[in-house]
């Protein structure tokens, strides 16, 4: 646990005395802010890696996309001043905003939206959305007109080009992106102290700088639950989204305070393994499925903020159905089902766990579920780092718990090389039936059914949908009510 020294000593000004906090310092100059976060991110190009942790720091204030998703999940535009869509819904005509150039002074046009997305779906991408982008064609009209020709129908396009995939990035410094981003948004990157913080500040480039109320903003990492809070009552930084929801009674309670609670369209799961013996076996799978009590799970991983699900699909989002019911809660059945599969127990499976506290404190509660069923679960906690190359990369591990947060990504099922390893011929033609159903109506039955395969499938221990909390100084205005992906959009914020 960090001790209040401790955490001025790693802040942005370390020469501080004890009697000042950072957070007052950021409320004296009204123009700046300390947020904090629980992950360092690998990275900061989102088009190289699976953090979300990177677009947490780079979307929408250093790097742009053509569309803007906002708190309600709507769309509207950012580098794309207007859009049309054609009746088939498969090609997109852009308008470009003019007078936009890049931090190191190049100018953004269609070229380079062309540029970015063919880069993305490239054979050289290591783009998590590759595949999407790899269905695209992208047509120079004009400086200022592009056109995307999509070979699927895909009513969440708008959507998806909002995300921090589908970044528009400038073909010189393409390559860099990772340690010297370069965007056209309204903040560039100052310092980045590995293990500590990352500071942007205000570009004095960007288009409307008059827009732009903080000029400083300060990303803190803590992932310590119980730092988390001292940093938060010490004044030591200024917001904490998606915090720890320990001592959220407290916050509540103190006038200094506002505790926003989110909804949103992450997926907290027990990512099975499909393809390791004897997780591959549909049996077994529903077994480690029955032997879960997702109320208890959500009590202990979430301090009670969440809502089931029993598929990859969350309470409120179109097309959605309740599969809670299909691998309920059901101690007697998961200890049949073993039996039904021949395994002897007691079963020793491995559970890789993360360091946000709801996969730690999730898995303590997971294992002690297995394990009165004769599955011994091994835990084996690891930084985010080895989680990122060793889980998701190598796919080097039986059971993991993670949050999914992207809102659009039933479609990571259909991968045969995704690191669930789940195959199965007859989902990969329910989500290409998906991909070009253009009524709304075919679309939302096809959604279901996707739902329940995967939940009779029990590709994995589906859990919770995440309530997130977020923290902050009762003077920090512009915070997000809801979060439909995770963004801190800093030209949003203002202190009153």
């Amino acid at each position: 646990m960090l001790n209040r020294r401790t955490v001025l000593a790693t802040g942005a000004i370390a020469a501080v005395p004890l009697s000042t906090s950072l957070g007052a310092l950021a409320q004296g100059r009204k123009d700046a802010v300390t947020l904090a976060m629980t992950l360092e991110p690998p990275g900061l190009d989102p088009t190289a890696g699976a953090a979300s942790a990177i677009a947490e720091i780079v979307q929408y204030n250093i790097f742009e996309t053509l569309t803007k998703i906002n708190a309600d999940g709507s769309v509207s535009p950012l580098l794309a001043e207007s859009w049309e869509v054609s009746p088939d819904l498969k090609t997109y005509t852009f308008k470009l905003r003019r007078g936009v150039k890049f931090q190191n002074g190049e100018p953004f046009n269609a070229s380079t939206v062309k540029f970015a997305f063919d880069r993305a779906g490239g054979e050289k991408s290591t783009n998590k959305d590759k595949r999407t982008f790899a269905g695209l064609t992208t047509q120079v009209v004009d400086d200022y007109t592009v056109v995307l020709l999509n070979k699927d129908i895909d009513p969440d396009l708008l959507f998806v080009l909002g995300q921090a995939t589908s970044i528009i990035v400038e073909p010189k410094s393409a390559d860099t992106n990772a340690n010297k981003p370069v965007g056209t948004g309204p903040y560039q990157l100052g310092t980045w102290n590995k293990g500590s913080s990352v500071v942007l500040t205000a570009w004095d480039g960007f288009r409307a700088p008059a827009t732009i109320k903080i000029k400083r903003a300060t990303f803190r990492f803590i992932s310590d639950p119980a730092a988390q809070v001292a940093a938060l009552l010490a004044g030591d930084v200024d917001a904490f989204p998606r915090v720890t929801p320990r001592s959220v009674a407290q916050f509540k309670a103190n006038p200094r305070f506002q505790v926003v609670v989110s909804g949103s369209r992450a997926k907290t799961i027990l990512a099975i393994n499909n393809a390791k013996k004897p997780l591959d076996d549909v049996r077994v799978r529903r077994a480690i499925a029955s032997a879960i009590d997702r109320k208890a799970v959500i009590e202990g991983a979430g301090d009670g903020y969440g809502a089931p699900i029993g598929s990859h699909y969350v309470p409120g989002a179109f097309g959605y159905v309740d599969t809670t019911g299909v691998n309920p809660f059901n101690i007697e059945k998961s200890k049949k089902l073993l039996a039904e599969a021949g395994i002897k127990t007691p079963l020793e499976l491995t559970l890789t766990l993360p360091p946000p506290p709801y996969a730690r404190q999730g898995g303590e509660v997971i294992a002690a579920q297995l394990a009165k069923v004769g599955i011994i679960a091994k835990i084996q906690n690891v930084e985010w780092a080895q989680w990122l190359s060793g889980t998701y990369g190598n796919k080097n591990y039986d059971l993991t718990i993670i949050s999914h947060v992207e809102p659009f990504d039933l479609g990571n099922f259909a991968k045969p090389d995704y690191y669930w390893g789940y195959n199965s011929p007859k989902f990969n033609d329910l989500f290409n039936q998906i991909k070009n159903a253009a009524r709304p109506a075919d679309r939302a039955r096809l959604l279901g059914e996707a739902q329940r395969l995967l939940a009779d499938d029990a590709v994995h221990g589906f859990l919770y949908s995440n309530q997130w909390i977020t923290v902050a100084n009762k003077n920090l205005k512009g915070l997000w009510k809801d979060m439909p992906v995770f963004v801190n959009d800093i030209s949003s914020l203002s202190w009153s």
